[in-house]
């Protein structure tokens, strides 16, 4: 009975592996047919490709890919938020924000203004600040309670131990709060994008945005989003505007 256990689970494990695996390999080959129609001058079934690729396997370099595509297309707000998304996937990529400054030069529009927290957890991948959040929790609470269980002596170095990663565990939950409230920010995505006064068609404009434009999400009611700006607060379609934290 054992055996038939471990000889099903072995089959599950071997068939996910198996998928992913396919997943990589069709991404990775959507990605390559981006890659020669971007070098074709064909940016519309780039934008194609490099979508399918980034469903697939999001991955810093198909997005950066993905939003010179679309730059190249004149869609600056989605170039904007592509390339917004490389660099919360990768913020040691120096790529991502050379091409931030250049568009938002060229779009006229300003940076998402970050908190402290927020700023801080841009220094290290997202998943990366959760993981040192977790392990760190953990081998504080195994340092003080494993010598009890184990019922060994409480050496000096397992106290230092465990009072360091109490540290950085304490020094890891601003950037985390961060990662929470960042992926609130958001980029308008279509040009001259009305901000109403009320969730409706019919709610009056109170101001245009332009594409590239960061917004920050406050709530959303039915397919509208109400966001903060530099030019004030309303509310927009949520098919507007493009959430930074990558899906």
């Amino acid at each position: 009975m054992k055996l038939r256990i471990l000889i099903c689970i072995a089959v599950v494990n071997l068939l996910l592996f198996s998928s992913a695996l396919n997943c990589l390999a069709e991404a990775d080959a959507n990605f390559q047919q981006g890659l020669t129609a971007c070098r074709a001058g064909q940016f519309a079934e780039a934008v194609q490709a490099f979508q399918k690729s980034a469903v697939q396997n999001p991955a810093a370099g198909t997005l950066l890919n993905l939003g010179i595509a679309q730059w190249r297309q004149g869609r600056a707000g989605e170039a904007i938020m592509n390339w917004e998304q490389a660099a919360w996937l990768d913020p040691f990529n120096a790529e991502a924000p050379n091409n931030l400054r250049y568009a938002r030069n060229a779009a006229q529009v300003d940076a998402p203004e970050l908190r402290w927290h927020e700023a801080a957890s841009t220094w290290l991948p997202a998943n990366l600040w959760a993981g040192i959040f977790s392990f760190s929790l953990w081998l504080a609470v195994a340092m003080i309670i494993l010598p009890g269980v184990l019922r060994v002596r409480r050496s000096g170095w397992l106290q230092t131990l465990a009072a360091l990663a109490f540290g950085v565990f304490l020094l890891s939950i601003p950037p985390c709060l961060g990662v929470i409230t960042r992926a609130e920010l958001g980029i308008v995505l279509e040009k001259n994008t009305a901000l109403r006064l009320t969730p409706t068609r019919e709610g009056e404009v109170v101001s245009s945005l332009t594409a590239g434009e960061a917004v920050r999400q406050e709530r959303a009611r039915g397919t509208y989003s109400f966001i903060r700006t530099s030019h004030g607060a309303g509310w927009v379609e949520q098919k507007q505007i493009g959430i930074l934290s990558p899906r």
